[in-house]
């Protein structure tokens, strides 16, 4: 006999975990204008005379090892600009670059924050797989109210003479990192560059953004496939 009461069934949560989607984005080029870090760098820089001696100093060394390797050049000038600081100090300095940063008008890519935000509502699980140092973007992300988005950032280490250099998200290593942190597939991914290529192509959807039409031909080259080509500002 029926009671006049209606049966529901209840939420299917394999059918919401299903519909959530894993989205990368990388963070240079994509939701900022430029290079964080490298704006970092030079703020450094120019805020001290005895670090550009001390790059100066390094001079004779850059010349001798940047044909060879623009990597170890570069640490080298990381290096000298991180001279004597330790993690809190460095972590400090960082927060108050992020705080300066976002204010700057036309310094973010706003439809590119918009994007992932929309991705946020609708549920997917967001991930900024960037070059730029994690202290560093995670600030800048606090700042921008998108605290809760988990990132995987390149790494210092504290050393005797400062913060140095630990490791280099950028390339390979991005799907290594990724791999190390749980994350085994990922339905679409961002990036302004071909150096991405070993993220974007395991991505059921790449999207590049703000990428010419050489380099569009390029990275689907690269990748075998089409991909998806947005303008951002």
């Amino acid at each position: 006999m029926s009671t006049g009461e209606t049966k529901v069934e209840p939420v299917a949560a394999d059918a919401v975990a299903i519909a959530a989607r894993t989205v990368l984005f990388d963070f240079d080029g994509v939701l900022i204008h430029g290079d964080a870090f490298d704006m970092f760098m030079r703020d450094r820089y120019r805020r001290s005379v005895l670090r550009k001696i001390g790059a100066l100093l390094t001079l004779p060394w850059l010349l001798l090892v940047t044909p060879f390797s623009r990597r170890r050049a570069t640490h080298t000038l990381v290096h000298v600009a991180l001279l004597g600081m330790s993690e809190q100090r460095y972590g400090a300095a960082a927060e108050a670059f992020a705080a300066s940063l976002v204010r700057r008008p036309r310094q973010f890519c706003r439809d590119g924050l918009n994007a992932l935000r929309r991705h946020q509502a609708a549920g997917d699980r967001v991930i900024v797989v960037t070059g730029c140092e994690h202290m560093l973007v995670s600030h800048i992300l606090q700042q921008l109210g998108l605290s809760e988005v988990e990132v995987l950032a390149s790494r210092l280490r504290p050393g005797l003479l400062g913060m140095r250099v630990k490791l280099h998200n950028v390339g390979r290593r991005k799907p290594l990192q990724l791999a190390a942190f749980g994350v085994g597939e990922w339905h679409v991914a961002y990036s302004d560059s071909v150096v991405d290529a070993p993220m974007l192509k395991p991505a059921a959807e790449a999207v590049l953004v703000n990428g010419t039409p050489k380099l569009c031909k390029k990275l689907e080259k690269t990748l075998g496939r089409t991909i998806t080509r947005v303008d951002w500002f």
